[in-house]
């Protein structure tokens, strides 16, 4: 996945608590296989609304979602993260996130940043004043800032490293490729012979 070190652009104003993973993608939307093609299924229900803020025009391009409390509730689709990057979020920003949505968020790349509900009001208030402010989300100094006021914010440190360097699991594991090749032949000449003999067979198959 793509670094985070930092990123600059114009936030939506979500002034709803309790947005479950169900409300960000329906289920009905949830058949492929592959990480893309979800951006036009976010909140898609919501969406049918054309008062509702994302299809408002100063809002279209947006690339941070400033959500209210409990965001990401609800079942453990992996879909929910890749609609919000799909549809072109970098970052989500709330009072508090569904565990297994921020869990599957952070390895995914999507940065998660809690912040308590007063700032979060304070966000949107100025969101709303001027639609084209730029906020900046910076993962190296963990802060945000908006209009020339600098909110920090806490990320564990392991979580960090990894978005720092754009590590998810796969990528991780193959930084020891060479470790575990070196594991897996001397774990073949210890097994039985018709055991090595089918796992040889098996990988030049």
């Amino acid at each position: 996945m793509d670094r985070f070190t930092e990123h600059t652009g114009i936030a939506v104003p979500l002034r709803v608590s309790d947005v479950d993973t169900d409300q960000i993608i329906p289920a009905r939307f949830c058949v492929g296989v592959t990480k893309e093609g979800y951006g036009d299924a976010l909140l898609h229900d919501w969406r049918l609304d054309p008062e509702f803020v994302l299809n408002q025009p100063d809002y279209r391009n947006a690339t941070i979602l400033v959500a209210g409390e409990n965001f990401g509730v609800g079942s453990s689709r992996e879909m929910a993260v890749w609609a919000l990057q799909n549809y072109g979020f970098t970052a989500v920003l709330a009072p508090r996130f569904g565990d297994i949505f921020r869990g599957n968020a952070l390895k995914n790349g999507l940065l998660t940043v809690t912040l308590e509900q007063s700032v979060i009001d304070e966000l949107w208030n100025t969101i709303e004043r001027r639609p084209d402010l730029p906020i900046t989300v910076d993962l190296v100094r963990r802060e945000v800032r908006a209009s020339g006021v600098t909110y920090p914010f806490e990320l564990d440190d392991n979580a960090r490293w990894r978005l720092l360097n754009g590590y998810d699991d796969i990528s991780l594991t193959l930084r020891d490729v060479e470790d575990i090749d070196t594991f897996e032949a001397a774990r073949r000449r210890t097994l039985p012979t018709s055991h090595r003999v089918a796992m040889e067979g098996a990988i030049r198959g």
